[in-house]
């Protein structure tokens, strides 16, 4: 029971995510620093969901319950966290920005690019059923974008442009955090030339994030990659490591892990591609 109640904690972050993007939106033109505030949450709770769905993989093999039950039930409910709540955030927050910044899309578009994100995760969420094992070995890597990192990449985007456009959410607890100190020491920073763009490049990311979910670039499992064949004391450095940064400034740190994520997987597919050209030749 233990696993399955970690999964739909998961699915339950996903719901009040899209939940608290609607929120946002009633406070569109009235108070809009409530706007921002409940897109900031809404954004978090996606990565919640990615904690709970950590543990519960983990909890289910060391506990030995794993069962299609779960794995099924694991797949809908990161349909819901990693699929539909990024792109309905990403639609919300494209539809009210751009007109403040001087863009003007069409909801279509928007709906489409968010579609696109939507339906390709839930495309590579199905093939991940069919061709995954339960045991550990069959999860030492991806192939194609897990959807996880990919709902990681998109909501770090949002934060990090929530961040730039209000940096008085760069708070905690009412104290400026490190990146917000350091942010106020800069003169004046005028954000807006590289914010006007971020409309336009959530439209785009967004279908281009969904291609790659159901390509077959290989990916890294980080925990297995992390544990596998190392000692257990680099692992501990490399965690304490990680967790300072996500202390001392939180949206940069998931901002650049996760895009570089996707980035790496990519240019790591690249690299092999052009190996393998090289010496096909030499082969033949």
């Amino acid at each position: 029971m233990l696993p399955n109640l970690l999964t739909l904690a998961n699915c339950g972050c996903g719901l009040l995510a899209i939940s608290k993007a609607i929120d946002a939106l009633a406070f569109k033109g009235e108070d809009s620093s409530l706007f921002y505030l409940k897109m900031q949450t809404a954004c978090s709770l996606i990565f919640l969901g990615m904690l709970f769905d950590a543990l519960d993989g983990k909890v289910a093999r060391l506990t030995r319950s794993f069962s299609d039950f779960g794995a099924q039930l694991d797949s809908f409910s990161d349909a819901l966290t990693f699929c539909v709540a990024p792109a309905v955030l990403t639609k919300v927050l494209i539809e009210h920005e751009g007109p403040l910044l001087g863009y003007h899309g069409t909801p279509r578009l928007h709906f489409a690019a968010a579609a696109a994100f939507t339906l390709m995760g839930i495309l590579r969420l199905a093939r991940f059923n069919l061709e995954t094992e339960h045991e550990a070995e069959a999860h030492q890597g991806f192939s194609g974008l897990p959807s996880p990192a990919a709902a990681g990449a998109v909501a770090s985007t949002l934060l990090m442009y929530l961040i730039l456009r209000v940096p008085a959410l760069e708070q905690a607890e009412g104290t400026v955090t490190p990146v917000g100190r350091i942010v106020g020491l800069i003169p004046a920073p005028d954000w807006t030339p590289l914010l006007e763009w971020m409309p336009q490049y959530l439209a785009v990311a967004l279908p281009l994030i969904g291609l790659l979910m159901v390509s077959r670039v290989p990916y890294l499992h980080v925990a297995s990659w992390l544990t596998k064949d190392r000692s257990t004391f680099l692992t501990l450095v490399v965690v304490v490591f990680f967790a300072f940064g996500l202390y001392l400034a939180p949206v940069p740190f998931t901002f650049v892990a996760f895009n570089g994520f996707v980035l790496n997987g990519v240019v790591r597919a690249g690299i092999g591609l052009v190996r393998s050209r090289r010496t096909a030749p030499q082969e033949s």
